[in-house]
């Protein structure tokens, strides 16, 4: 009962999209202070009547706030017993997954809203397209797929209408297309025993709905948990049930870029590898490849593929919800990819964001020495306190930033390298960079033969010696610390160095990139710092909130 975390609200959100009636569960009652466990005895009601008053008080406190949250969030909620109108008011029931209390309440509850409000959708109907037809009618969902000693690779259904025969041909959705296949062997578990749990299976001829069955076939490997399971009637409807059959995996594709860079993306069930690509979408994290089940020694060398295209950032598998095989783990290591698995998609975001920016930060320290940041200074000719090497110069940054080892010129003279900053002082502190505006203290060196007022004057401008590859570098590693102003400054100092332009056309000049998909890098003004091509072509207009960039630059600007 300690309120509502970010999955709660996505989950309801979804149930708001699908106009599903539900009911919320309010769990953990028995963390509350002083709470005295009696499970199964009596119904949450006269279960409380037997609390504490200090417990009866907090138990008011905690499920107004929850209800109040809920509230926020557009549902109008009631405790159950409380809730004259199933119809406009959502019921809350608090429940302990722990003890079960509230457990009966809440399936009590189902019962009832399925009778009030769900009548004609439980109604025993035909829901397969194929009944107007006339033909067999058939409903059949695939759980599971998993190896099975002796059997092979075998696929756990839910039968939920009409009947399957052994010898029948069937058509599931398969990762690398339909596959068809004929039933080998239906099998169920042993009386009293869960279809999931090892054991001897009793083997059947035929199966009528509703049950859990586990299917043998030939090649079930790459069989879709979440999917639909077709039987052909007639050869010539072959055709059509794998177009059908693959239906529910068109979304997926769309999701993927099998020729671009991306991560490797795998979770238990479609539903769920849905709704974490729809996540990662949102989230802008590019995906170039995915898989249902447990992470195999095939799925971690997919990954490092992307080692090779340069992108070792990228070489990462999000396991959602699934095992990892041990031997996997073995190749990942040995192959450099790294694996992450969480039961909460947003645990998932999470270890990959502080992972991506972990490696963005030591990239950033290998190429260090190759970023050169744009400046342009003013010298103060009353604080010139040394005029050879090293020169110690009082100076202005007129525009872009100035910082600790930067190599410096006078473009006046021919651009006269005068050498690279030792050290900065601002307000007789020392400190690594200064920014447009600011008077600091700077000490040159490396560069013995320069003097100033002999070689170059106090009224020269000196600026950064940028060089294509410096400015490359920019782009891809330092473009979260460019602003808008510094990446002008870059435009101004190529002009003025004679830099030539990208050889890359469709990179935008200002660094703000955007997806192949048309998706911009940067959501709600935060960048997630993974490269992309802008597609808007040589002239680059970019208006999102927080980008930094809204104006229109040339091709000769690049």
């Amino acid at each position: 009962m300690h309120g509502m975390e970010q999955q709660t609200r996505e989950s309801l959100e979804l149930l708001k999209q699908k106009k599903c009636p539900f009911i919320i569960a309010l769990n953990k009652i028995d963390r509350l202070y002083g709470w005295k466990t009696v499970p199964w005895q009596h119904d949450i009601p006269r279960h409380l009547q037997d609390q504490g008053s200090g417990t009866r008080d907090e138990f008011e406190r905690r499920a107004t706030e929850a209800i109040t949250q809920l509230q926020e969030e557009g549902f109008n909620c009631r405790l159950y017993w409380e809730n004259e109108d199933v119809r406009k008011n959502v019921s809350v029931v608090p429940t302990s997954a722990v003890t079960g209390e509230g457990i009966p309440d809440l399936l009590n509850l189902v019962v009832q809203v399925n009778e009030s409000l769900m009548q004609k959708t439980i109604a025993k109907e035909a829901v397969d397209r194929r009944v107007a037809r006339g033909e067999r009618q058939l409903q059949c969902t695939i759980l599971e797929v998993k190896a099975i000693d002796g059997l092979g690779t075998t696929i756990d259904v839910i039968l939920v209408h009409g009947t399957l025969y052994e010898g029948d041909k069937i058509v599931v959705c398969g990762m690398s297309g339909p596959i068809v296949t004929t039933i080998r062997a239906l099998l169920t578990p042993q009386p009293l025993k869960e279809l999931r749990v090892k054991g001897e299976y009793i083997q059947h001829a035929f199966i009528e709905a509703a049950m859990g069955i586990k299917i043998a076939a030939p090649n079930l490997e790459e069989a879709v948990a979440g999917t639909s399971l077709f039987v052909v009637e007639d050869d010539e409807e072959i055709e059509d049930l794998k177009e059908e059959v693959m239906s529910d995996m068109s979304s997926i594709f769309k999701s993927v870029d099998r020729s671009g860079s991306g991560v490797y993306v795998m979770a238990s069930t479609l539903g769920s590898l849905e709704a974490l690509l729809v996540f990662l979408k949102e989230s802008n994290i590019p995906v170039f490849g995915v898989n249902i089940g447990t992470v195999q020694k095939k799925d971690v060398k997919k990954a490092s593929i992307m080692r090779e295209k340069g992108r070792p950032d990228l070489s990462v598998i999000l396991a959602f919800n699934v095992k990892v095989d041990a031997e996997a783990e073995k190749e990942a290591k040995s192959l450099g990819v790294k694996i992450m698995t969480a039961e909460i998609i947003y645990h998932l975001f999470d270890e990959f964001t502080a992972y991506f920016q972990s490696m963005k930060e030591e990239k950033k320290k290998e190429v260090a020495s190759e970023a050169i940041f744009p400046c342009i200074l003013g010298v103060l000719p009353q604080y010139i306190f040394n005029k050879k090497d090293p020169l110690i110069l009082g100076v202005v940054v007129e525009e872009g930033v100035l910082k600790v080892g930067t190599p410096l010129c006078v473009p006046e003279k021919g651009d006269l390298r005068i050498g690279r900053v030792a050290s900065l002082e601002l307000n007789k502190k020392p400190c690594e960079k200064a920014t447009k505006g600011q008077e600091v203290c700077v000490k040159i060196s490396g560069e013995p033969n320069v003097m100033i007022g002999r070689h170059f004057e106090a009224k020269n401008k000196i600026v950064s010696r940028l060089t294509r590859d410096s400015i490359d570098c920019l782009k891809e590693h330092f473009r979260d610390e460019m602003s808008k102003d510094d990446w002008r400054t870059v435009i101004t100092l190529k002009k003025i160095l004679g830099i030539q332009v990208s050889s890359d056309p469709l990179v935008c000049p200002l660094g703000y990139l955007r997806h192949v998909d048309g998706l911009p890098c940067y959501a709600g003004g935060v960048s997630t710092g993974l490269n992309a091509r802008c597609m808007e072509g040589p002239k680059c207009r970019h208006a999102w909130t927080g980008c930094g960039a809204s104006e229109e630059i040339d091709e000769e600007s690049l």
